[in-house]
């Protein structure tokens, strides 16, 4: 599938009635797995590919080129749409949103996210008129591409103990007045403040993660809320990450080895990864 037709299908993704679920794979065997138990689109995550680096996620970790390596991969190895966390964006300028929307899309990919977060301890989100002005480079970058490129803006208050609703919703309101496509808030996790964030930017549609502690919610109920799309960042990795950890464990303190009866047999696996790849 071309990047033009994988981009034509995500945006669509996002106008069909109902939600859906985009799976975070962190490389391209997950990106892999992840298609063959049919997902319509993936999105990559940032905690997941520092976790396989060997790093702890956020402070830019992972450079632009790592997390574009690593994207690129995972387009490569599906022929599902893919979209990226692009962190925020590589750098603090509205240029550096620009370019990192461009490469992006030189990647395979065909959507892509730009997140408030400064990644510095002393003021962790960049203020509402310099966060505005990056999203909107974004915007125009994404805009010049000759597919329909599809931007998620992220306020990222909720993770970094900033709880502000009021604020959130400010910014979602600014950044979908300047064009960006999907509006997302992480760490949500008040029905009343889910709701009122798809309220607030309608009729854009929202993501909303999965998978962090304290979230319950089923798909049926986000969709009951108004969501559109839900992801799940780096909970897949670290799932596998705890099969992993919790086998490893059994090895080395009772020396036993009966995690084995849980993995996924060795011509499963391999029948799996035979399969070809997309052109």
């Amino acid at each position: 599938m071309d990047l033009g037709t994988r981009a034509e299908a995500f945006r669509e993704l996002h106008t069909r009635p109902g939600i859906f679920a985009i799976p975070n794979p962190w490389d391209a065997g997950s990106a892999i797995a992840l298609t063959q138990m049919g997902f319509a689109a993936l999105a990559t995550t940032s905690a997941g590919l520092a976790y396989a680096l060997g790093r702890a996620d956020g402070h830019n970790a992972v450079s632009r080129a790592e997390t574009l390596a690593n994207a690129a991969a995972i387009a490569a190895a599906t022929p599902l749409p893919v979209s990226a966390d692009l962190e925020n964006g590589f750098g603090d300028s509205p240029d550096d949103c620009a370019l990192t929307i461009r490469a992006a899309a030189d990647a395979g990919l065909v959507g892509g996210s730009i997140e408030d977060a400064t990644e510095r301890g002393d003021e962790p989100i960049y203020a509402l008129d310099a966060a505005v002005a990056r999203v909107r480079a974004a915007v125009a970058a994404a805009r010049a591409l000759p597919f329909p490129f599809t931007l998620t803006a992220r306020a990222e208050n909720f993770l970094h103990g900033r709880p502000d609703l009021d604020d959130t919703i400010a910014r979602l309101v600014a950044f979908a007045d300047v064009g960006a496509d999907v509006l997302f808030a992480p760490g949500l996790r008040a029905p009343g403040d889910i709701g009122a964030v798809v309220r607030a930017v309608a009729p854009k549609p929202v993501n909303v993660i999965m998978g962090l502690a304290g979230s319950p919610f089923t798909l049926a109920e986000l969709e009951a809320l108004g969501v559109k799309r839900v992801s799940v960042g780096s909970s897949l990795a670290r799932a596998a990450f705890g099969a992993f950890l919790r086998g490893a464990r059994e090895i080395r303190e009772r020396g036993s080895f009966a995690y084995a009866a849980d993995a996924v047999p060795y011509a499963e696996a391999n029948r799996m990864f035979a399969a070809e790849r997309p052109a």
